[in-house]
């Protein structure tokens, strides 16, 4: 290999690939099946059916929870959720490891929480990291919650943004405000030109 170039990692070499399942190979598949009918299927709009599932398959989930269509849930078993939270239309809770959610909480649509990552620099081995949203938290739609934050009581994360590091409780944070790239249209082009 040339020097110049940086080194690439043999992924065909990479552990863990079921270091995290937990379960054996034959819960994990029946599992893939029985989440595609009854928790993900958009034409399902049964909740309480939804709470059933999972809690068949070892998730701990509390009284009154909404989970809404499109839901998906890697590992049940590694979930649990408080009285009364709401999970929106299709967020994707990838949880390789423990995912809590508080009491009173809300998970908005499209949101996506994993709890794994990798070993990027060593040999891509998985790495898997708690994820826990304290009650009252409110993570709005299109949010990427990653492995080993916290997200403290009562905060609120707005649309859009990537947590990766612990949030307060009793805050607001965002991705920010939009900044200003340019004109869409140069100032030196004419109103005629626009025609």
């Amino acid at each position: 290999m040339p020097e110049d170039l940086p080194p690439v990692i043999d992924l065909s070499r990479a552990p863990g690939a079921r270091a995290a399942w937990g379960r054996p190979a034959w819960m994990v598949l029946l599992w893939g099946l029985v989440e595609q009918v009854f928790v993900t299927n958009a034409f399902q709009i049964s909740s309480r059916l939804r709470v059933a599932v999972l809690r068949k398959f070892g998730a701990t989930i509390g009284d009154g929870v909404i989970l809404r269509p499109g839901l998906r849930v890697k590992f049940p078993w590694k979930l649990t959720i408080g009285d009364r939270s709401w999970v929106g239309e299709d967020v994707w809770l990838h949880n390789q490891d423990e995912l809590t959610i508080g009491h009173d909480a809300v998970v908005s649509q499209g949101t996506f929480i994993t709890t794994g990552s990798h070993a990027h620099r060593r040999d891509m081995a998985l790495i898997t990291r708690p994820v826990v949203i304290e009650a009252g938290a409110w993570v709005t739609a299109r949010c990427v919650v990653t492995g080993g934050v916290t997200i403290g009581r009562s905060a609120l994360v707005g649309p859009g943004t990537t947590v990766q590091s612990d949030v307060p409780p009793n805050t607001i944070v965002g991705s920010g405000a939009p900044q200003v790239l340019g004109e869409r249209f140069p100032a030196t082009r004419s109103a005629a030109q626009e025609r």
